[in-house]
């Protein structure tokens, strides 16, 4: 007995060791990251900036700190590591018994319209030369979640030299096309003439960031800003097949020796993650105020983990991209609306 509680102790000490050893290292850079999404949050409380944007801007004018240092770990870390927690935790956010109320057809309308531009994006950026990594992570992005897909995509897509300046870019022009989306789009729906529910599939459909669509959706009305939610959600629900997808494809070509990087695996935990939170969520088994909660600690996670990610790149690198790259990105952009558009007419609504 003696024997059996000196090897419990023991245990319990190396451990703890253990957790001290990993806070010792990551501590600061994670620190650091709080301050830069804290700030960009004040910013965008009081200002009205996105904070997402304010976030990625923020950090690259931090980049100094992810060069070398004691913070270097620690933001590597926030880059990678949060970030697959604050994705999970989308999850939260779905319910499938929500989105049946849109019915079949308008669901439909969406999902292809992000199946769509997806494709669409990889087919323009081989067109381009551009590859098709930096393809799928700019269509997948525009079609599903904005920012959030981006960084979600970017974690199971091999690695190469440019992609930290690829999800650097990507990030940067989703939130910007984003905000001008989400004050020309609501003017669109007054031109046209669009009834509330029209107008919140388009304005749901079409704009990348979640809180650009509740912003311009609920401009417009109660009633548009609630549909435009709705559809969202579905897009926002479609990043977990999307990704699962990717991560076989890329694990089949790291299989056939095709690709460079590790070999992701068949299932990553963040999508796991994700996707038990949907399912417990739609199953009525987390609380509203759970819901809540966990939505609030996601959208802190990804303000966090994009303030390190801006930290990781140099502005120098940003700009190397090319106009190509800016072209094309406003292309998914257009893509998605006139598909989103044409469906919505084809259904007589």
């Amino acid at each position: 007995m003696m024997r059996l509680t000196m090897m419990l102790e023991h245990t319990a000490t190396a451990n703890f060791s253990r957790a001290m050893d990993i806070i010792q290292k990551y501590w600061r850079g994670f620190l650091v990251s709080i301050v830069v999404a804290a700030a960009a949050q004040f910013l965008s409380e009081h200002y009205g900036a996105p904070a997402m944007l304010m976030a990625l801007l923020l950090g690259i004018a931090f980049h100094f700190l992810a060069e070398e240092g004691v913070c270097k770990p620690g933001i590597e870390f926030t880059s990678r590591t949060v970030l697959r927690f604050g994705v999970a935790l989308l999850g939260a956010r779905i319910s499938v018994e929500l989105m049946i109320g849109l019915g079949p057809r308008l669901i439909a309308v969406v999902i292809a319209g992000v199946v769509l531009t997806t494709f669409f994006g990889i087919l323009c950026a081989r067109f381009l030369g551009r590859g098709w990594r930096f393809g799928l992570l700019t269509g997948g992005s525009v079609a599903i979640c904005g920012a959030s897909a981006a960084m979600a995509i970017s974690a199971v897509l091999p690695k190469n030299e440019h992609s930290e300046r690829n999800l650097i870019f990507t990030v940067l022009s989703v939130t910007v096309l984003s905000t001008i989306a989400m004050i020309a789009y609501p003017i669109l729906t007054e031109i046209f003439e669009f009834n509330d529910e029209v107008s919140g599939v388009f304005l749901g459909g079409t704009i990348h960031d979640v809180a650009q669509v509740v912003g311009a959706g609920f401009s417009v009305s109660d009633e548009a800003g609630e549909v435009a939610t709705l559809v969202k959600l579905i897009r926002v629900a479609m990043l977990a097949p999307i990704v699962l997808v990717i991560s076989m494809i890329v694990r089949r070509h790291a299989e056939d020796g095709n690709t460079d990087g590790k070999r992701p695996p068949i299932l990553p935990t963040f999508v796991v993650g994700f996707l038990i939170f949907a399912t417990l969520n739609s199953l009525g088994f987390i609380p509203e105020v759970v819901v809540e909660i966990m939505s609030s600690l996601s959208r802190w996670a990804l303000l966090i983990s994009i303030a390190a990610v801006g930290m990781k790149t140099s502005l120098k690198r940003i700009l190397d991209v090319g106009g190509q790259a800016i072209g094309l990105i406003i292309a998914e952009t257009v893509f998605i609306a006139l598909f989103v558009l044409a469906g919505v007419a084809l259904l007589g609504h």
